[in-house]
């Protein structure tokens, strides 16, 4: 038969036993967002200044500050365009580039004109992400007191966003039909200008420097072959058509060089370790949070 003495002697040693886990679970809690939240949030600054600087736009009258490196655009299975591109920060300052004609033995040489340079908004695009998340995180000096998990949280998920649309600015460039690259103002960059059966793009992907080349026909006015305009894409295959100025094209053949930019590929790197510790401090919260019955925050 059971002692209901020594029952509820039993329960009432579980419940304080209960209470005193709770409150030092409590006391960790406390600690982790009064002292482990802004040392994480000091790592983030740390990496995030870094990826900043690789970024790093020269201040007015300093221009010669910001590095210019140059490139050399190749591809390892053709050598029909060639070319040397400077990239000072976002802006590519000069491209020359030679093509070897598909369909004759001529090549062409066209390079920037000298009062021009072309913005590449994709790095543009990543380092205002990285800004913003930068000034997010400035938002919370050391002497604030962050009093739940969803703040930290909230404030994790908001950088995190951040991060996620620079890194995805650099891997995922943007598609563009066939009309719009002829219309760019990249059309206009070059001397002497481009012909009018020749387009090109530049983009990043990744930590790459991408140029490509498309070389066009004109399509008869009354040509049998059945016309169907091509969508939006990054990079166009030979046979893709479009309409412009009642003239129809057609892409008879598709060059595409790159070169890898070393500092494209640490940024990378950087957004990679700053989502990691984002995730790191988010899963503490949850882990906390998962010892109660009730939600801490």
């Amino acid at each position: 038969m059971l002692n209901p003495q020594k029952s509820l002697s039993e329960l009432s040693k579980m419940s304080a036993a209960n209470q005193v886990e709770r409150a030092v679970l409590k006391d960790e809690f406390n600690w982790l967002l009064k002292e482990e939240v802004h040392a994480v949030l000091k790592q983030l600054q740390d990496v995030l200044k870094e990826a900043s600087r690789r970024f790093s736009m020269p201040t007015p009258g300093l221009e010669s500050q910001l590095k210019q490196e140059n490139f050399i655009l190749g591809s390892s299975t053709m050598d029909q365009v060639k070319g040397v591109l400077a990239l000072q920060g976002e802006a590519l300052t000069q491209a020359d580039i030679n093509l070897k004609v598909a369909r004759s033995s001529q090549t062409l040489h066209f390079q920037f004109r000298e009062d021009k340079q072309w913005k590449l908004q994709q790095i543009q695009d990543a380092r205002n992400h990285v800004n913003q998340a930068l000034q997010l995180l400035n938002s919370r000096d050391e002497s604030y007191c962050f009093k739940t998990g969803a703040e930290v949280n909230k404030l994790m998920d908001a950088v995190m966003l951040q991060l996620t649309r620079a890194r995805n600015r650099l891997t995922t460039p943007a598609s563009m039909t066939l009309p719009e690259l002829a219309t760019s103002g990249l059309m206009k960059m070059f001397t002497p200008p481009m012909p009018g059966d020749m387009m090109v793009n530049f983009y990043i992907n990744l930590s790459k420097l991408c140029l490509t080349v498309y070389q066009l026909h004109v399509l008869p006015p009354n040509t049998a072959k059945n016309f169907k305009p091509s969508g939006s894409s990054v990079l166009h295959s030979p046979g893709a058509m479009f309409e412009l100025n009642n003239n129809r094209f057609e892409v008879s053949h598709v060059h595409k060089v790159e070169c890898v930019v070393p500092w494209l590929n640490d940024t990378l790197v950087f957004f990679t370790i700053s989502l990691q510790l984002c995730q790191q401090l988010k899963d503490k919260i949850s882990i906390f949070s998962s010892f109660w019955n009730y939600r801490p925050y």
